[in-house]
């Protein structure tokens, strides 16, 4: 064996069993798994299987009593926060900004891109002033959220998480933050490990964040989703305020996914509430057998007869022919109008189209065992088709036949 086909050969058995060096060293945001090689007074390092080692502060790996939770050896997950200028090692922990002190602490943590703690001093024109180790920092109206925020006084008082955009130091220092920088790395951190379980059908747990005329939206943690007004219940709804409220958590069902059309939009996400609860169609039979008399509302008129709302998600219709008792009626509203509370007769049941035929007529007499009801049947499976040659086919092999 040659010593380049050797070397190449211990190039491939590194590259085996260390994955990771193959995909080069992780950046600021990225979760990562290694190994604790050494812990120390105030640190621990860990092994990322990199080019470098990560370094994590001690307050990570200890419990709420001061204890260590972890030994040399184990295996931990962590975020990568920065990296040290002077030694090129990872920095690791939470993505929680930490207490500084000092004007070269923060311009350490403004190099490094590592998050700080502030306190929202007090909303002015254009954003928010807020106190940052002791020092004003400015964080512009459009950095303090994701979303868009027009009181900016309620974040006045509150501690939280900047990173440092800008940095001036000097006799008066000039600091500007973001909460967005670091709202939005989390989210797209949750979107990448809500994506690997994605899929249809899944139930998910999310909070609605606006509502729409034609549905509601929900964030399931990093993606959003949408809810169809039709998918919301069985029932009719007018409009997803009748149900929801943002803020509101749902749990949902993923009716499907439609992938991005362009590396700039996202994937579009249709949710459903219904999906999850239990079609009230099953039980119409037993709940409205034929010839009882049942109280409903009217919920729409049509020429050819009111629909008249029995139970959330399920209708009954009167033919106009059932709304005169006898006298013809040339259209509905001449005897009813929507809202309306009537007792009506059933007629008859079909699952399979999803249709209650009612009366009005008090007088109608309906024999329950000659009522139509058609149960929902899974149709029988086809049997394959026999595989036929077309009619030029045909005769050719009549006329190889023949030439046997």
């Amino acid at each position: 064996m040659s010593e380049s086909a050797s070397f190449e050969d211990l190039l491939n058995e590194f590259d085996q069993t260390h994955p990771q060096a193959q995909k080069g060293e992780p950046t600021v945001g990225d979760k990562v798994s290694g190994t604790l090689i050494a812990i120390g007074e105030e640190f621990a390092f860990v092994d990322l299987g990199a080019k470098s080692e990560g370094r994590l502060d001690l307050a990570a790996i200890r419990d709420a009593e001061g204890q260590l939770k972890y030994a040399v050896g184990d295996t931990v997950e962590t975020h990568v926060t920065g990296k040290d200028e002077e030694s090129g090692m990872l920095l690791l922990g939470s993505q929680h900004g930490h207490k500084y002190h000092g004007l070269d602490e923060l311009e350490r943590a403004y190099r490094q891109g590592l998050p700080v703690q502030g306190q929202v001093t007090g909303a002015v024109k254009g954003g928010c002033e807020v106190r940052v180790a002791g020092i004003r920092a400015f964080c512009p109206a459009s950095q303090i959220d994701i979303r868009f925020i027009e009181d900016l006084s309620e974040f006045v008082g509150r501690k939280l998480d900047f990173r440092i955009t800008k940095f001036e130091g000097g006799r008066r220092p000039n600091l500007v933050v973001s909460r967005r920088a670091l709202l939005e790395e989390e989210q797209r951190i949750k979107a990448e490990e809500l994506r690997a379980q994605l899929k249809e059908g899944a139930v998910l747990t999310g909070t609605v964040t606006s509502l729409k005329d034609y549905g509601a939206f929900v964030d399931l943690g990093g993606l959003e989703g949408m809810i169809h007004i039709s998918q919301l219940a069985f029932g009719h709804v007018k409009h997803p305020k009748e149900v929801l409220q943002p803020g509101r958590q749902v749990e949902v069902s993923v009716l499907r996914i439609e992938p991005a059309t362009d590396g700039k939009k996202r994937e579009k996400i249709a949710l459903s509430i219904r999906a999850l609860s239990r079609d009230p169609w099953l039980d119409a039979i037993e709940q409205f057998p034929a010839g009882t008399r049942i109280q409903g509302r009217v919920a729409r008129l049509q020429p050819f007869g009111a629909f008249i709302e029995l139970a959330p998600g399920v209708d009954g219709l009167v033919h106009i022919s059932e709304l005169g008792a006898g006298r013809r009626v040339q259209h509905p509203s001449e005897v009813l109008k929507e809202g309306d509370e009537v007792t009506a007769t059933v007629l008859g049941v079909d699952l399979e189209r999803r249709r209650i035929s009612l009366s009005l007529d008090e007088s109608r007499e309906v024999d329950p065992t000659a009522a139509v009801v058609v149960a929902v049947t899974k149709p029988p499976a086809a049997k394959p088709a026999e595989k036929t040659m077309g009619s030029f086919g045909a005769l050719l092999q009549e006329s190889l036949n023949k030439g046997r």
